[in-house]
């Protein structure tokens, strides 16, 4: 999005100097503008730069260490890619100290179950009422600056215009999330039952892309590269893998809802999700060329399927949304499972 200057009025002086100097100010500005990252979502969602958590230069939005790794996409004014966020601001993570296992990049799960696909039923759905609405309470932590706090609300505004999900700000609910700073960005998958913790953590995984991918999993979706019928769509190439995380790469009985595969849904690993040399992990086919992981927030299919999964209907959005067609064209298309 460009950014709009206001006129100023300026007495004429007769000075060639003094218009020189205006001009230049306004090419300046012009320049200026042309670093703005242009985060129109393709659902007719304008989010701007600080919305979107991404300031290109802003120490305060990545740990210098995460930001250096990021460079290419800083240098060109783009958003980082949500899965390159989430295996930087998580690397080396396994275990939260007295917190849950964090298995498959950033699923959580507890010590005694030791997997991430316990949502393979209706009873790890979050409840839908009468009238078709989904109503997901919701708190965020205090830890969070006023900034970092509207990332997180764009985030859940984006899922709720589109679908039938209501997030709501818990009064007495006893079944929530939580959404705080933990270590790294983490989630369950599905609604667990009581405080239900969704780790965005300061200086990593605040951005928008990252809540929606984390925030994703706590409605019931697992990542894309799990799906049942990803031997159709993708190579495993577990020879590049590091020693001991093959597991990630196993694939879940899911239910696909109907909708294809999709190489750019904002819940796709990337090309070198836990290479142990620099070499790819996941190639796609029949074209192995086809960028993946590369989403920087949700996308049409990332909404179709929670509408489908929740049974949304154009008459359930107590806005009067029809969230059942989306018509907007949009660069990304997304699949889910559960």
């Amino acid at each position: 999005m460009g950014a709009r200057a206001r006129g100023h009025q300026v007495e004429p002086v007769g000075s060639v100097t003094m218009t020189s100097v205006l001009a230049s100010i306004l090419f300046v500005a012009w320049l200026r503008a042309l670093h703005c990252y242009p985060v129109e979502f393709s659902l007719d969602l304008k989010i701007n730069n600080e919305e979107s958590g991404y300031t290109a230069g802003d120490d305060t939005s990545l740990e210098k260490e995460q930001k250096n790794a990021l460079d290419s996409s800083t240098v060109r004014g783009e958003a980082p890619a949500v899965w390159d966020l989430i295996e930087k601001a998580n690397r080396n993570l396994e275990q939260i100290p007295g917190g849950p296992l964090i298995k498959y990049g950033d699923i959580a799960v507890s010590d005694e179950l030791g997997n991430a696909d316990p949502c393979t039923s209706r009873g790890c759905l979050w409840r839908r009422s009468k009238t078709g609405v989904v109503t997901v309470p919701y708190v965020i932590s205090r830890d969070f600056s006023s900034r970092e706090r509207g990332v997180i609300e764009s985030a859940l505004g984006s899922i709720q215009t589109y679908t039938c999900v209501q997030f709501t700000p818990r009064q007495n609910q006893r079944d929530y999330i939580s959404i705080e700073s933990r270590a790294g960005c983490f989630s369950f998958v599905g609604r667990r039952g009581g405080r239900q913790v969704v780790s965005l953590q300061r200086g990593g995984c605040v951005y928008l892309g990252t809540a929606q991918h984390e925030i994703i999993h706590a409605l019931g979706f697992n990542h894309e590269q799990t799906r049942s019928d990803r031997d159709e769509h993708v190579t495993i190439l577990l020879e590049n893998v590091v020693r001991g995380m093959e597991y990630n790469f196993r694939k879940i009985n899911t239910n696909n809802l109907g909708t294809p595969y999709d190489y750019n849904s904002v819940m796709h690993y990337g090309r070198y999700a836990f290479s142990r040399n620099r070499e790819p992990t996941i190639v796609p086919k029949p074209d192995p060329n086809v960028a993946i992981g590369r989403a920087t927030q949700m996308d049409q299919l990332d909404v179709e399927r929670i509408n489908r999964l929740y049974r949304c209907s154009n008459t359930t959005d107590p806005r009067g949304k029809d969230v059942s067609i989306i018509t907007v064209m949009t660069p990304e298309i997304s699949m889910e499972d559960f």
